[in-house]
């Protein structure tokens, strides 16, 4: 990429961010298992590097079921997982595309039915998929908006989906391992926001380890509705919110509210002035390092090695 698309990159995502909103790739992974029904699938653009037709795939000794195998791409040996066979479907057209992801400081693609078309949503047509029985959906998409017969598209958990696909590479951090530990002013918290249940237990497992006490929400608007309670009972307290929040923790895409705009929200407010706000995202690289600078947030860091997130998190509160 020369350094002109780059920038424009840049201003291309610092405008749609701006506005709240993201764009969507939607494809299809075969008839789902009860209704035969070809369902949209999704994934953020900027975590696909590219689309391409099924190259020649190498089968891997004792690779899992998921694994297709590896395909040599530009020189980089990426496996490819079978998304259809994970989400319970069946590509009777067969899986003739396939989507080439970063994630987290990871390489992966993942085969497909076909890929449709990009959307541009705003976060607030994207809601929390939690506790609707689908364990590897994050959140739902409504393509049309509040319509009563909008289509609907499936945002899948590609970390809870790596994690059992690869979990030497994605540990959390173990029951009674320890991290170095951080200050944070007695009574005070840490208030985190992330979409993915995988995500909120590796958040929680490495504040434990750092004995560090904590609010754990699912999306940026509810983060964004407990920091108002919270400021409103600090007032009753006769206190400050920074007694009862010493650090906002959140995660770029989420339903209903985006990383950004919590993150915008908490530092235009006059109300929350001097809380940091740490950025903790798979949407690796510097075009959004760049963009979370632009947002106003204190910090960045990627997805998931405990030992960062301590680090930044300590270097953070030391300021």
């Amino acid at each position: 990429m020369s350094s002109n698309s780059a920038m424009r990159d840049i201003d291309e995502r610092t405008n749609l961010t701006g506005n709240s909103m993201f764009e969507l790739l939607l494809f299809r992974l075969g008839e789902a298992k009860n209704t035969q029904k070809r369902e949209l699938f999704g994934i953020n653009v900027f975590k696909v590097r590219e689309i391409m037709v099924m190259p020649e795939i190498t089968a891997m000794v004792n690779a899992p079921d998921t694994v297709m195998g590896v395909a040599n791409i530009r020189g980089q040996m990426i496996p490819v997982i079978n998304l259809p066979l994970i989400a319970g479907c069946n590509p009777t057209k067969g899986l003739g595309i396939l989507l080439v992801t970063e994630f987290a400081r990871t390489t992966q693609a993942f085969a497909v039915e076909e890929v449709n078309e990009i959307v541009r949503l705003e976060w607030k047509q994207v809601l929390s998929a939690e506790g609707t029985g689908g364990g590897l959906v994050t959140s739902i998409a409504r393509l049309d908006g509040n319509s009563e017969n909008t289509r609907l598209a499936q945002v899948l958990d590609v970390e809870q989906i790596l994690r059992d696909v690869f979990p030497e590479q994605h540990k959390g951090v173990l029951d009674g391992d320890k991290l170095a530990t951080a200050a944070i002013p007695p009574g005070s918290v840490v208030l985190a926001a992330d979409d993915s249940a995988v995500a909120r237990m590796m958040i929680e497992q490495g504040l434990k380890a750092m004995n560090i006490p904590y609010i754990m929400t699912k999306t940026g608007k509810e983060a964004w509705e407990k920091l108002g309670s919270m400021q409103a009972d600090a007032a009753r307290q006769g206190k400050s919110i920074k007694d009862l929040v010493a650090l906002v923790l959140t995660d770029l895409e989420m339903p209903e509210m985006d990383g950004f705009t919590l993150t915008r929200n908490i530092k235009q407010d006059s109300r929350f002035s001097g809380i940091p706000v740490v950025i903790h995202s798979s949407l690796t690289g510097t075009t959004n390092e760049s963009h979370v600078k632009s947002v106003g947030a204190d910090a960045y860091v990627a997805k998931f090695v405990a030992e960062e997130l301590g680090a930044t998190i300590r270097k953070v509160l030391e300021r």
